[in-house]
């Protein structure tokens, strides 16, 4: 197995070619404020409207946003993606870009920042807690079903890299979403984290860290940061050269704050995405590839649900999938696709493991 930063490195060095505005309008103590019709960078369908949306999380306040295809009929009742992205991000990175895209396909989603990052409520900031995350989507989706253009029997999931994990976690534990794909999913278990992070006493060194600043915090109220992403400061989170989180024409944008709580280590390290598997049965789409985080993680993933699956096996690295073409473009088409096929219409996902390879 690979160390973390072989791993990371090689997900971002190596280079392989891949295959108008609405009225407002308020819900019972949720805010809901439409913005003007747009289409974003590298959009592919047709205009979409921005509504903000705002909902309760075990006590704290979620800020979301909804994108709407702006062709719906009044009184239209449609299906909604919910939509989350990578760990440490907001609603403004990768997560937007895909709810963009698919709204542009015809298919409305929504995604938000959970609590603790970005316009949400919570305390300690950039706080990544797993277990918070999976609360956030489940209330995220009860939320969803209340919101008069969406037939809340017909509701999806999309989980980009480590919201994968969380999002079938979320259904595993009873989440009425009805349908759920991933691009380029980060699921880790215990085996695989101590390979990407030092082997056991790597592992146990952030553990100790986090637990030591989890103690320090509920003592003194003092939060321990050490930054999200760098290239150069060997505390990271991520410590590798990667240009998605550096580059504010990619991820490093105003929304995002280049912090990580040290306390967020033992959780995050400690999470397992694959004990979900056995409890998903809803129909899954796995957009991945050989040189993406994980991958046979993925495959143990899908073998392990006893849902319908399908696997769509293209080329690219991992941060790829993140905002760049023609990867997006080549995920959206199979994620969309996929909810056609099984919020839209009565035709179900493949009933065995299938694997397929973009072209």
């Amino acid at each position: 197995m690979k160390t973390w930063l072989q791993l990371i490195t090689a997900l971002a060095c190596t280079s392989l070619v891949a295959c108008a505005s609405g009225s407002s309008s308020t819900h019972p103590g949720k805010a809901v404020d439409s913005t003007a019709a747009v289409g974003g960078a590298g959009s592919a369908g047709g205009e979409v409207r921005l509504e903000r949306v705002t909902f309760p999380s075990e006590g704290e306040t979620l800020v979301g946003v909804v994108y709407l295809p702006v062709g719906m009929k009044p009184g239209e009742k449609l299906p909604l993606v919910i939509v989350a992205g990578s760990w440490t991000t907001v609603k403004e990175q990768m997560a937007g870009l895909y709810a963009q895209r698919l709204a542009e396909a015809g298919i409305p989603a929504m995604t938000f920042d959970f609590r603790f990052f970005g316009e949400s409520g919570g305390q300690p900031r950039q706080y990544e807690s797993p277990e918070k995350k999976i609360q956030d989507i489940q209330n995220a989706v009860r939320f969803a079903r209340t919101l008069p253009f969406v037939d809340s029997k017909r509701l999806g999931g999309l989980g980009v890299c480590a919201s994968a994990g969380y999002m079938a976690h979320a259904i595993a534990r009873g989440a009425p979403l009805k349908s759920f794909a991933t691009v380029a999913a980060w699921m880790h278990d215990a085996r695989t984290v101590r390979s990407l992070y030092g082997g056991e006493a790597g592992v146990r060194r952030r553990i100790q860290a986090g637990e030591a600043a989890r103690a320090r915090y509920e003592k003194t109220g003092e939060v321990e940061y050490v930054p999200a992403h760098s290239g150069t400061d060997e505390h990271a989170a991520m410590f590798s050269p990667l240009d998605y989180y550096s580059k504010p024409s990619r991820g490093a944008i105003p929304q995002w704050t280049n912090r990580f709580t040290v306390m967020s280590w033992p959780e995050w390290l400690r999470f397992d995405a694959l004990e979900a598997a056995p409890k998903v049965r809803v129909p899954t789409l796995f957009v991945h590839t050989d040189e993406s985080a994980l991958p046979d993680n993925v495959g143990r993933f899908a073998a392990a649900m006893p849902g319908p699956k399908d696997l769509f096996w293209i080329e690219g690295q991992h941060l790829d999938f993140y905002d760049r073409e023609p990867y997006v473009t080549k995920a959206v088409a199979a994620v969309a696709d996929h909810f056609e096929r099984t919020l839209r219409r009565s035709t179900p996902a493949s009933a065995s493991l299938q694997s397929s390879r973009g072209e």
